[in-house]
């Protein structure tokens, strides 16, 4: 059995020394003040003087390392024992590799899949505990956070589909009880009440309930032929009525 060893940065490679101090305070205040959490870098150390960590590069495995505490991108912590793994240096080589296969450098994530993941993962093959929760608590808060807002942004895009998609069946329906009744309604261009449903279907059922139907040409010129034979048929029979009267 070997010890297990957790060593942890302080992350300062950002290039400005403004944000690498701003990062220090950061820190100081969240992580030594009120021990909730920070901005830190793990290596984990078992088997000899070197410590095996997790970065992004674009080709080839994420995975490497370096002396213990060494690290020369990063300012040193503190260190912290996790206890014994009964592998053998073989087993954990072995482990070694299958993390370098699974763990490609363009994969890297800063919220979802970084240098602490990688540890959490590492230990957690060795058989020990994993990484104390202040170690990576910004990374997941932030992560929960991105996650959050992926699902609010999908639900959004999917209940305006779905209010679309309503409008959509509102718009034909009502679109089609309009031409329904456009088939019956009286339009003139005078009518203010033109293209109204409510207006048409009112007309409608007044138009059934009184017996009537709308008159069309043929009746019309009907009717006007009726009343012009009946008149002719007065104007012939008066003379009939006026005969006995009249003088010879």
């Amino acid at each position: 059995m070997t010890e297990v060893t957790l060593h942890v940065y302080d992350v300062t490679n950002s290039g400005s020394e403004k944000t690498n101090n701003t990062i220090m305070q950061i820190n100081k205040i969240f992580k030594d003040g009120i021990g909730l959490g920070g901005i830190f870098h793990s290596a984990v150390q078992v088997y000899g003087d070197e410590e095996w960590s997790f970065g992004f590069c674009e080709q080839g495995t994420g995975v490497f390392s370096c002396p213990s505490t060494k690290n020369p991108m990063y300012t040193y912590r503190e260190s912290i024992k996790l206890g014994r793994t009964s592998f053998s240096i073989y087993k954990v080589n072995q482990i070694l590799r299958e993390l370098s296969r699974e763990w490609p450098g363009h994969s890297y994530d800063l919220l979802s899949k970084n240098c602490n993941h990688f540890c959490d993962e590492f230990c957690e093959r060795l058989g020990v505990p994993k990484l104390p929760g202040w170690v990576n608590r910004f990374a997941h808060a932030g992560d929960a956070a991105a996650e959050i807002a992926g699902n609010t942004a999908y639900r959004l895009r999917q209940a305006k589909t779905e209010i679309i998609s309503a409008s959509k069946v509102a718009y034909r329906f009502l679109a089609g009880v309009a031409s329904n009744n456009s088939v019956v309604a009286p339009e003139s261009p005078g009518n203010s009440t033109r293209g109204s449903p409510r207006f048409q279907t009112t007309w409608f059922k007044n138009l059934i309930s009184n017996g009537a139907k709308p008159s069309n040409s043929s009746e019309t010129e009907n009717k006007n032929d009726e009343a012009a034979h009946q008149q002719q048929r007065q104007d012939d029979e008066a003379p009939l009525r006026l005969n006995p009267h009249r003088d010879t």
